[in-house]
């Protein structure tokens, strides 16, 4: 068979194969050139799902008589009219191809009126037969109504969905447009009934509108600038989690795109705090210089190419990472420094508690004088009388204690967002009540939080100290744990020592810990080890210690952390409830279970029907 041209009609329908993949797909360029003809007002109304019409009309600025036939051309555009400007392209829009492609697969009609013009033009297009332009009637703007979508394309129809199924994909290509630009208001019908309005306002609101309540409460604003680069918008909370990636949007420059880098680059930063397979959810806004990225790499535009792709990696990774690891409650909480010392090994403190805290039963003996030095009270306050089955039995207070004009809300929120501790639960949960009501810690994961990530800024710093034990350790070890250790001491490795462990062979199946790290001194030691030791076997001592670090202190924080079922006293739940407030993404333990909830008042009136 010779060689020969393909008729045009055939290449606009080749290429509508590519950019007009369903009825989304055609309404999503159309949205997209009238927000680049300066639209402030979008209508769009569908007939079955858009199958059989999606009209879409505008207030932009509308296309002059004598250019509505290019309109309808392929490889006809205003965007773009040399190779620098496809470069360093601004506009959503810029081929040249998509109302030409969606005009050969369907029956089309534009309809324009620019502010300078008595009246406006239409112009029809059905398959590769183009009309007679001729006056018509439209206010300034556009409207385009596309009909029969593949009606000359049989075999592509088929492979739609059902009505319900397309209707679902333009709503999600209207609700991605809408999303990023709240400047603008957008109004969808879908046979005849209005679905969705949105009003112009501040960007907030329209998340919300888009995404609803339930995603705004839990969610926080992003707004980092660096080098050129901007990234702002809304991230959800951790908590606030999906089991698919639906409430993703991310845009450069205005756009919506399907990146993997930036997706890479925002899963890492949520890796610490999400909970195994979820999805984190966010609208997300990449602003740059339009000539370090090329967004000329997809039919659809949907996917771009940075010239640095390191240099956005890092900025979007380290902006979202710095968002979620703001501690517990508020930016003025306490520092570490000031949490108390107790068994946890946290540091001294002159940390003020309400004396009411020593009003309550503690679930086991704590020396008076710690209540002397906080509170300034007599020494018997708060101090107990253990009885053999275990109940204790608080001693009268003075008569002036607490003080008659005591009330928990004259301590500032702002200080101690997580108020202060005033029960423990089956050994499990910690009660606190702060200014909004009642607070529920699951201790074990929040001091499992707190530990990890003393760990990673002990190592991030070099500054894991070990602690020797008194006794070394012993343990029977099988032959790859001892190899493990005898390759570590041959090669000269300092893997073990930079976590802060010393470990030695005693014998062909016997090893010694002799020291382990400082801070987990209270963990078991031969467990500790063990994983250690199974890490730097299977990933080796570079990857250990970069690639699957985290996934090492993790585990080494977990077996540290404070146990269920082990009674903590009130001064050890407070110190614990300090520590989280100064902790980094605390909110979460670093297998990205929630830590801590909050029941308002109001929702504890509800639940016994105050007020009713």
């Amino acid at each position: 068979m010779r060689i020969h041209l393909l008729a045009d009609q055939l290449i606009s329908q080749i290429a509508a194969g590519e950019v007009v993949e369903r009825p989304a797909s055609a309404l999503k360029e159309l949205l997209e050139n009238s927000l680049d003809a300066g639209s402030t007002d979008i209508q769009v109304s569908l007939l079955q799902g858009g199958i059989k019409q999606l009209r879409v009309v505008d207030n932009g600025a509308g296309v002059a008589k004598e250019d509505l036939a290019l309109a309808l051309t392929r490889h006809a555009t205003s965007k773009i009219s040399s190779l620098e400007d496809l470069e360093s392209v601004a506009s959503l829009g810029f081929r040249g191809e998509a109302l030409a492609s969606i005009a050969s697969i369907s029956r089309t009609q534009l309809l324009s009126r620019q502010v300078a013009s008595k009246h406006a033009w239409r112009i029809a297009a059905e398959g590769s037969e183009i009309s007679m332009i001729e006056p018509a009637a439209l206010d300034a703007g556009t409207m385009i109504e596309v009909t029969d979508l593949y009606f000359n394309t049989p075999a592509r129809r088929k492979f739609l969905k059902t009505e319900a199924t397309e209707f679902g994909h333009c709503e999600e290509a209207f609700n991605r447009v809408a999303l990023s630009r709240p400047d603008v208001s957008f109004m969808l019908q879908h046979n005849g009934r209005a679905l969705s309005r949105f009003a112009v306002g501040q960007p907030e609101r329209r998340f919300t509108d888009v995404l609803g309540n339930e995603f705004a409460a839990e969610s926080f604003s992003v707004d980092e600038s660096s080098a050129g680069l901007r990234l702002w918008g809304m991230a959800a909370r951790p908590t606030f989690n999906r089991n698919t990636r639906d409430t993703q949007y991310v845009y450069v420059n205005g756009r919506f795109v399907r990146d993997k880098l930036i997706a890479h680059a925002i899963r890492q930063a949520y890796q610490d705090v999400l909970h195994h397979d979820r999805h984190p959810a966010f609208v997300l806004f990449l602003e740059l210089d339009p000539a370090l990225v090329d967004v000329n790499v997809h039919p659809a535009k949907t996917e771009v190419r940075f010239r640095d792709a390191q240099a956005i990696h890092r900025f979007i990774f380290h902006s979202l990472h710095k968002a979620l690891a703001t501690p517990t409650g508020a930016s003025n909480a306490v520092t570490a420094s000031q949490a108390v010392r107790n068994p946890f090994g946290y540091a001294p403190s002159n940390t003020p508690y309400p004396s009411y805290q020593s009003q309550i039963n503690l679930s086991a003996n704590a020396p008076s004088s710690f209540y002397q030095t906080m509170f300034g009270t007599s020494a018997n306050v708060g101090s107990e009388r253990q009885y053999e089955n275990n109940e204790s039995v608080t001693q009268s207070q003075p008569d002036d204690f607490p003080p008659n004009n005591f009330s928990p809300n004259n301590f500032s929120p702002n200080n101690f967002p997580l108020g202060f501790a005033v029960a423990q639960i089956h050994g499990v949960y910690v009660l606190a009540q702060n200014v909004q009501g009642l607070v529920v810690v699951d201790m074990h994961a929040a001091h499992e939080r707190i530990m990890y990530e003393k760990l990673k800024n002990a190592l991030d710093s070099k500054s894991v100290s070990m602690q020797p034990l008194l006794l070394p350790v012993s343990f029977n070890a099988d032959k790859l744990e001892v190899a493990t250790v005898q390759e570590a001491l041959a090669s000269g490795d300092a893997s073990l020592q930079q976590l802060g462990f010393d470990i030695a062979i005693l014998s062909p199946t016997t090893l010694a810990v002799r020291a382990v790290p400082a801070m987990l001194q209270e963990a078991d030691a031969v467990t500790l080890a063990r994983d250690v030791l199974r890490d730097l076997r299977e990933y080796g001592a570079s990857r250990a210690l970069t690639e699957r670090r985290n996934e090492l202190l993790g585990t080494m924080a977990c077996h540290a952390a404070v146990r269920a079922n082990r009674s903590l006293t009130i001064p050890e739940m407070n110190a614990l409830l300090r520590d989280m407030e100064a902790t980094e993404r605390s909110g979460q333990c670093n297998h990205g279970r929630p830590t801590w909830f909050q029941v308002s008042m109001s929702d504890l009136d509800k639940m016994f029907m105050r007020g009713q």
